[in-house]
């Protein structure tokens, strides 16, 4: 299913290349005009009005042309986009099998010859590859604001994650201790406003397991990163750990202090608390989070790097 997919998407990819070209090769002849019209401008010691006219005329042109070409370039990066994700969706599912899961969570396609299990390197390689290959989003005029899920925007109050997505999800593991994980989403029941969600690391076992979660126990994930250059205001904002007050204050009054977020641990699928030190200065930057560590004196580990893709404004829900 998801092969076909691929293949179709590569067609329109391949179709809206070819219309990019061809609005590129229309726009040359003005682009050629306003050069000449420069040329014989020189010759001459004044402007004149059939000069101004022109050139007037051909710059609206010209400026058309360059918005029909923008636009047909953004379809191409969305359709870019959908065939990553459509990739690595393929490639992703050729490592995965039926099997009994590691906390006994429901098991799928278990009558399915058995296929080799994902190791954890092969995944996070993945993953990393995902994030950086993320859209960046790019406003048409100045004013304009970032779309929900562009970096630190959230998603409109009835969003639905599509199945195949990637989300952050609440579980409970092998402790029964509830955590945060990254998870892709298998279904969503409208009636009864639960998802079914797989967990995206199936190390350590031969299945990837399923666990139904509640609403509010699934968070999308950015589906588009944000550029610091034309929309800060899209990122998470940067926070500060005050180490020398933490021993005075009582833990309730410094917690609010900081700025958390959730943010994946490097090399794990799991979701931490954490604060950010530094934000993304261009688009291919990450954030530089600390996260919250009890082993550290301070209780918070060293500064560890996290892509816009992995991370989420803290969410403190009731169970």
């Amino acid at each position: 299913m998801a092969e076909n997919s691929l293949k179709t998407a590569l067609k329109e990819l391949h179709v809206l290349v070819k219309k990019t070209q061809e609005e590129r090769v229309r726009a040359e002849p003005t682009l050629v005009n306003i050069a000449r019209t420069h040329d014989k401008m020189k010759s001459e010691s004044k402007v004149s009005a059939y000069f101004k006219n022109k050139l007037k005329s051909l710059y609206v042109a010209a400026q058309d042309d360059a918005r029909k070409e923008a636009e047909m370039l953004h379809r191409c990066l969305d359709k870019i986009s959908e065939v990553k994700t459509l990739k690595n969706k393929v490639t992703t599912s050729a490592s995965s099998g039926g099997g009994q899961t590691k906390t006994g969570a429901s098991v799928f396609d278990s009558d399915q010859p058995r296929k080799p299990v994902m190791r954890r390197g092969v995944l996070i390689s993945l993953l990393q590859q995902a994030a950086s290959q993320l859209p960046v989003w790019k406003p048409q005029s100045s004013n304009q604001k970032p779309p929900p899920l562009c970096g630190a925007t959230p998603a409109e109050h009835n969003h639905v994650p599509k199945p195949a997505s990637q989300v952050c999800g609440r579980i409970r593991g092998q402790d029964s201790d509830e955590q945060w994980i990254l998870a892709e989403v298998v279904s969503y029941n409208a009636h009864l406003c639960k998802y079914t969600i797989e967990d995206i690391d199936e190390e350590g076992s031969t299945a990837r397991e399923r666990h139904v979660v509640t609403k509010r126990k699934v968070l999308p994930l950015p589906s588009m990163k944000a550029d610091p250059a034309t929309t800060p205001s899209a990122l998470h904002s940067k926070g500060q750990v005050i180490v020398e007050l933490h021993s005075k204050l009582h833990p309730l009054c410094w917690c609010c202090l900081l700025q958390l977020v959730m943010a994946v641990y490097p090399q794990t699928t799991c979701f931490y608390k954490g604060v950010i030190t530094s934000v993304p200065t261009n688009v291919d930057d990450d954030y530089s989070v600390l996260f919250e560590d009890s082993s550290y004196p301070n209780g918070y580990s060293p500064a560890l790097k996290v892509p816009q893709r992995y991370i989420l404004p803290i969410k403190d829900r009731k169970r």
